[in-house]
């Protein structure tokens, strides 16, 4: 049982990264890193963790697929407010996180170069 949900998990985190390729680069490697550091840290959780872990994780990849679908035009579009009840659910450490990845996330893209203005 435990080798099959185990397979499972592995085929979620592979979808999930295959997803992220159709993302333009920038939102990639942010999503790549976070997916992988998510995985990495709740490779030992406990069994009811584990499993809202995965739902949370299901439902990211359900909607992510379908704007990807829906907008391919408008890719800088993905993604979904968190209400104030999933908010109030996060731990403390859950907080710095989301915290962390929205600086991460805010921070001019390596990979545009600069918009100049007129000289």
């Amino acid at each position: 049982m435990a080798s099959r949900q185990a397979l499972s998990v592995l085929s979620l985190y592979k979808n999930i990264l295959l997803l992220h390729r159709l993302l333009p680069l920038e939102l990639k490697a942010v999503g790549d890193e976070y997916v992988k550091a998510e995985f990495r840290r709740h490779k030992n959780v406990k069994p009811e963790e584990g499993k809202k872990f995965v739902e949370e994780w299901q439902n990211y990849a359900a909607v992510l697929q379908d704007q990807l679908q829906q907008s391919q035009s408008t890719l800088q579009d993905v993604g979904v407010d968190l209400s104030e009840t999933n908010l109030d659910e996060l731990s403390p450490d859950q907080l710095g996180q989301l915290l962390e990845l929205r600086k991460e996330t805010s921070k001019p893209s390596p990979f545009v170069p600069p918009v100049e203005g007129p000289s």
